[in-house]
């Protein structure tokens, strides 16, 4: 598994639910075995790619209050995604936007769309 360097991401803002997914290979393979045939991702319209940033998560806008003694914090929480930087996504493509950043190709993704994810996790 390649991922880029962390610099060359820094600008980019991931916005609610949306996850930046690199694409895995045709025949890029995890450390488990699991892989999806080039037939399945051209026929059934599921890509894999490796999950490079997330945005914050789900929006839920507090309810507003209008007393001195609080403090100026944000009105706005989020619920965070389960996706996180560097799993392995298998998305669905109907969902994706395709998008091109420094000549490489990347999917915007919203979680909605992610079928599934594997996490390399030290146990």
């Amino acid at each position: 598994m390649r991922l880029t360097t962390e610099n060359t991401f820094k600008k980019l803002i991931v916005i609610g639910d949306r996850v930046l997914i690199r694409p895995a290979k045709p025949d890029e393979r995890t450390a488990s075995g699991l892989y999806l045939p080039p037939g399945v991702q051209e026929k059934e319209k599921v890509q894999q790619g490796y999950v490079i940033k997330t945005g914050p998560g789900y929006a839920i806008p507090m309810p507003v209050e209008d007393e001195a003694w609080k403090g100026t914090e944000d009105q706005v929480r989020y619920v965070p995604l389960q996706a996180k930087e560097g799993d392995l996504a298998i998305f669905l493509l109907s969902g994706a936007t395709e998008v091109l950043y420094e000549n490489e190709k990347y999917y915007i993704v919203p979680q909605s769309a992610i079928l599934m994810l594997e996490r390399e996790e030290d146990l």
